[in-house]
Parts: structure tokens; sequence; C-alpha cells
């Protein structure tokens, strides 16, 4: 196993539920230094593990291991911390209770201060659904965390992600084998037809015009082999509860249900850490302008578009001129004083 897991104990919900015995499998890169001041939380994304975000941590990045301590936090759900897949009866698969951002953060929360003792954090950053927790970090956590940078994410789903959500949900559940989240086996027809509606929302309609797809670093033969081979690769190996409790999360995910916050201008308006806010210029469901409208209701917020033509996946480490352009935004925000 290379990861650790902090046991949370029973933890109440936002939906009211409790959850037993609950545990947050974390990964750390670097060392925790002597004031405990070096620390960055980088959360997971939707389906993703922390060797997934990997990618941009390294010597010489920003995310640089022989300076900073770099948390990172496998979303509840995600198969490593407490999931449908892993949780015992009765909140097993179908049975698993729904999450929210803020309870996912709360639970981030206990592992930094519990468990490492750190009372501020240099940086909180993330893609997707790490981005959404980002921004939730920063409304839940103001005197901590110092600066954020949220990329190709949004601090609220809006209506068009969240219908985008219910296609990919109907694939996966119209599979007879899904059987209402008692499966004895993987559905894998639903697996993979998810994985296909899926794929028309990841990259750009650019993307698929110019075969980018073919190209390094990708190097697909064709249209086919990449719907096959990335695609379906990436959830066929996925547990269908925990992709459909993790997609409750993101259709749900929403800052200004914080506590103490009566919505979301609210909540973004008492974000106290610079920031950069870095959508994807084609990203399809989390566009540009959603992001400006965020950064607009911030105090000591920018704006800067990631340039090109792999929409969401800008923001996934495959594409090294778009994980150079994060890497010194990265960089240029963890020099800014404050």
């Amino acid at each position: 196993m290379d990861y650790d897991v902090f046991d949370l104990g029973d933890v109440r919900l936002r939906s009211g539920i409790t959850l037993p015995a609950a545990e947050l499998a974390y990964k750390t890169y670097g060392e925790l230094n002597a004031g405990r001041d070096n620390a960055i939380v980088y959360p997971t994304w939707y389906s993703g593990q922390h060797y997934d975000n990997e990618w941009l941590i390294g010597e010489g990045m920003a995310l640089d291991p022989s300076k900073y301590f770099i948390i990172i936090p496998n979303m509840l759900g995600n198969g490593l911390s407490s999931s449908p897949s892993t949780t015992p009866p009765p909140h097993d698969r179908a049975r698993f209770p729904h999450v929210t951002m803020y309870d996912n953060v709360q639970a981030q929360h206990r592992l930094v201060t519990e468990r490492f003792g750190i009372e501020r954090l240099e940086l909180v950053t993330g893609w997707s659904m790490g981005a959404g927790q980002t921004y939730q970090w920063a409304v839940s956590h103001p005197d901590m965390v110092q600066r954020i940078l949220p990329f190709c994410g949004a601090a609220k789903t809006s209506l068009h992600n969240i219908v985008f959500l219910e296609g990919v949900k109907a694939a996966l559940t119209a599979d007879a084998a899904w059987d209402n989240g008692w499966y004895r086996e993987q559905p894998g027809v639903g697996l993979r037809a998810l994985a296909r509606v899926y794929a028309g929302w990841g990259f750009s309609q650019q993307f698929y015009r110019e075969r980018i797809y073919e190209r390094e670093p990708l190097g697909y033969g064709s249209l086919e082999d990449f719907l096959v081979g990335f695609w379906e690769g990436l959830f066929i190996k996925r547990d269908a509860d925990n992709l459909l409790a993790m997609l409750w999360t993101w259709q749900n995910a929403d800052v200004g249900r914080t506590p103490g916050f009566g919505g979301v201008e609210e909540a973004l308006a008492a974000i106290r850490a610079p920031a950069i806010v870095m959508p994807a210029e084609q990203d399809l469901y989390f566009p540009p302008e959603d992001s400006e409208w965020e950064v607009a209701h911030m105090p000591d917020a920018e704006l800067r578009v990631i340039p090109g033509a792999w929409g969401h996946f800008a923001g996934g480490g495959l594409n090294p001129v778009d994980t150079t352009f994060i890497d010194d935004a990265l960089k240029e925000l963890l020099a800014k004083d404050v």
C-alpha cells in the first residue's frame, strides 16, 4: 500500500447521516518543516486517486517536495477513502450516504490539523472536483489558507454541468447488471457506455477535428483506438457505485451552502486568499465565462485562461504545454507575499 489512512471515526455528514468508522486515505510528498508552515493540500478529482495527481509534483516544479510538504487527500467515494465499495453494511454500495464537498474538506481539515498539527496552508490547488474542494477550503477555513489556484473547476456546479452528468449517470445505470447498485459484478456495459458519453465532453471539438489524439503525447492509431484505449480504459477499472457517489458530490457542489453563508456570491466574497483561477479555453463543462463570474465576486482573484484545444483535460496532466502553463502560474502565486 503506497498511501496512509487517517481514521476519522464516526462522521456526521451534512445530510445528517453518520458514516461509521470513516477513513481518509492520503499520501504525502516531502517533509513538514519545523514551523509546520510549508504545507500544500492538493485534492483528487472525479474517479482519480492520489497517484493520478503526481504529474504536477516534482523537483524544480512549483509543487517541489524538496521545499514543500504536499498532502494529497483522496476524495470520499474514490475507492481508497471510505466509499461504497469499501464500507461495510449497512452503509455499503447503494446505501452509501451522500457526501458533499463540505464533508470532504472537513475530513481533510481534521487530517491536516489532528495528524500533522498544521495551522497554515501555503496553498490549496486542484483540478476539476479538486478545484471545487479548493474553493471549499478557502470558504470553510479562510484563516488557514494562504493562496488558492483552482483549475478547470467551479465553486458551484452549473445547471449545464448537472445535465451533462445526468447523461453520464443514465448511461451507467441503464445497464441491467447495475441492479440499482446491488450488482454482483461490475456493470461493464454501463461503464463502457459512461466512457463513451464522457468522451464527447472531456476534450474540445477542435481536439477531435484536428485528430490531436493521434499525435504525441497520446499517439492513438484511430478514433476508435482512443475511445477504447483512453476513455473505456479510464472508467472500466472503476467501481460503478463509487462513480455514482462522487457524481452526486459533484452535482451538488456549492460553496454557498457552507454553514453561515446565504449563497455562492456571499461565500465567494468571503474568500480572503489571493487566487489565480484557471479555466481551460475550450472546457465544455467548466467554461471560462463561469470562472469569470466567480472571479468577479472574489476580492483578490485573477482569471488566467489555459489556452489550447485540450478542453477540460488541459488540467489533466497529459499535455506538457498545459502542464508548464499551470506550473508557471503556481510558481508565481507561491512567490506572492501574503
